[in-house]
């Protein structure tokens, strides 16, 4: 079996809710076209549609594999690098050559500096989409070939974001309507006006629904731990992103300080990223994003963080359909997993490309023997919904 060709789709589509949460609500903002950043703010940029791209390779044999590489905006830069570098790698080879397709592709540019970002996504994109046609190949579900399942179902918390007490804690009792027993606050107001909210939604829902909260990397080392004090006092069970990326060991100084978890992660790529923020110990929960780091790097990424103890809560943010897909298989296939994010209102429209798809039952991800990454994809929608 050869691998004959290779298209990638940067998919954007109608505005709508897509599960880019924003970092809570941009009142103020500076808009780009479809894109904005919060007013007077280092955030990052948004879309108003939900954006990813799609990658699909065929074999000699007649099968397709589908996979993702995340982009929430530009998906056609990481488009433009599966054609321009990727393919070139991949075209004739047998995709069982998973793991070594990964890291030729990556050593092709290590010595260039692109050791991640744009890059390392288009290899994930790739990645993903070799397992999809594994999976197939051998009628097997993708957690098998990851070395089999460690859970039956993948337990996820859902995101909410807002400004007002009220409008949050309601939109919170709302979904734990929905089944779901851990909820996620997407908020970046300052620290006495998050508290007060995180404090509405803890009376709403009471003491037995697990709360965790993300401040997208907006606070300082002191605020951070101004507000996770607050938050342990609520039952707060993690702060996530507490403040800039480049800082690992500011990271630390928090994780130090708080007795609850920080989690962060999202935008560590490989192992080699990791170890540092490892070695510092500048974290309690991994969120490494599966549509970044592909599964091949994913795996390792999960036994480095095993022999450390350390458990991991796959991030997917605005990932579209197969990189949920693909993280609820990691999920399964990891000893190490602890819980899994999810956006229960944006699930619907991230699907738009799928006729088949996993969905949650009762805030639960089950674990079944469809084979490959088990969406079926409707090319004509991809199709409909690819730009160029």
């Amino acid at each position: 079996m050869k691998i004959t060709s290779i298209d990638a789709f940067a998919i954007k589509m109608e505005a709508g809710t897509h599960g880019n949460v924003r970092g809570g609500n941009q009142p103020d903002r500076d808009e780009f076209g479809s894109y904005f950043i919060a007013k007077d703010s280092w955030t990052s940029i948004y879309s108003q549609h939900h954006e990813t791209c799609v990658v699909r390779i065929e074999t000699d044999n007649g099968l397709v594999g589908w996979g993702e590489g995340q982009a929430p905006v530009s998906g056609r830069a990481v488009k433009a690098i599966i054609e321009d570098l990727c393919a070139p790698v991949l075209m004739g080879r047998d995709p069982f050559d998973v793991e070594y397709l990964w890291y030729r592709m990556y050593s092709s540019m290590r010595e260039r500096g692109h050791i991640t970002g744009f890059f390392v996504d288009a290899l994930a994109g790739v990645d993903l989409a070799l397992y999809d046609l594994l999976g197939k190949a051998t009628e097997k579900p993708v957690h098998k070939l990851l070395g089999g399942k460690f859970r039956d179902t993948v337990k996820v918390y859902v995101g909410m974001s807002g400004s007002e007490p009220e409008a949050v804690a309601e939109t919170a009792r709302e979904h734990v309507g929905y089944g779901y027993r851990a909820l996620k606050l997407h908020l970046r107001a300052p620290n006495p006006e998050l508290l007060a909210i995180a404090a509405a939604v803890r009376e709403t829902v009471g003491p037995e629904i697990t709360l965790m909260v993300d401040v997208h990397t907006t606070r300082d080392v002191s605020g951070a731990i101004e507000l996770g004090r607050g938050l342990e006092a609520l039952g707060v069970r993690w702060l996530e992103a507490p403040t800039a990326p480049e800082g690992a060991r500011n990271h630390a100084e928090i994780a130090r300080a708080l007795d609850m978890q920080v989690a962060t992660g999202e935008w560590l790529r490989t192992t080699w990223e990791w170890r540092q923020w490892i070695d510092l110990r500048a974290f309690d929960v991994a969120m490494p994003d599966i549509a970044r780091t592909g599964l091949s790097e994913g795996k390792r990424i999960s036994a480095l963080l095993d022999s450390y103890n350390m458990p991991i809560a796959p991030h997917v943010g605005g990932g579209g359909i197969l990189s949920v897909a693909a993280s609820v298989q990691y999920s399964g296939a990891i000893p190490n997993f602890q819980i899994l994010e999810h956006s229960h209102k944006a699930h619907e429209q991230k699907a738009r490309i799928a006729v088949r798809f996993p969905e949650p039952v009762d805030g639960e991800f089950v674990l079944d023997d469809v084979p490959g990454l088990g969406v079926e994809v409707d090319e004509a929608a991809v199709e409909r919904y690819s730009v160029e």
